[in-house]
């Protein structure tokens, strides 16, 4: 981080609404069905996550070079995340090949997964291929666990981090 701009001029583009619809949205009732008594189980029963409640945890992460999100930038999109059983796969592709902010980017994407997600899931996080010259590398950072426990204990970093993790445009709720 010394200031350096790796993209001066990036794309930036609208967002797009979510695509899950609301109970609403969805033509059902808001009010609980008097016919429909669900069973309240205990806490061990899972529940599911999709791809799209992924995109919404990421989509609002601030690009840490600009005053937008990794949505607005197309550094990610609900197309390039993949779910398993409980295993989520999630690209993202840096503005330029040579994007120094590239490990930030996408610690920035496992750190906000983290934080939200149940820790049954195992994520991993990867730049889109062909996107960077150093793929591999950036790749290998981001999904070794001592790398990643050793950029955390770094206090400028997680700084830089908790910006990043902040909403982008003043879309906080407090």
């Amino acid at each position: 981080m010394n200031g350096e701009i790796f993209n001066a001029n990036p794309t930036v583009y609208a967002s797009k609404r979510s695509t899950r619809k609301s109970k609403f949205e969805a033509g059902q009732s808001l009010w609980i069905d008097e016919q429909y008594q669900p069973e309240f189980s205990s806490e061990s029963e899972v529940e599911p996550i999709d791809e799209d409640e992924i995109f919404d945890l990421i989509r609002s992460i601030a690009d840490p070079e600009h005053p937008n999100s990794l949505e607005e930038l197309r550094v990610v999109s609900a197309e390039q995340i993949k779910m398993g059983d409980n295993h989520i796969m999630v690209e993202f592709t840096p503005t330029v090949p040579h994007c120094g902010m590239s490990t930030l980017i996408g610690l920035s994407i496992r750190v906000r997964l983290m934080r939200s997600l149940p820790q049954r899931f195992k994520v991993d996080i990867r730049v889109k291929p062909g996107s960077h010259q150093s793929e591999l590398a950036v790749n290998k950072q981001l999904n070794d666990k001592e790398r990643v426990a050793a950029a955390l204990e770094n206090p400028a970093l997680v700084e830089t981090l908790e910006k990043c993790l902040e909403p982008v445009g003043g879309h906080d709720s407090r």
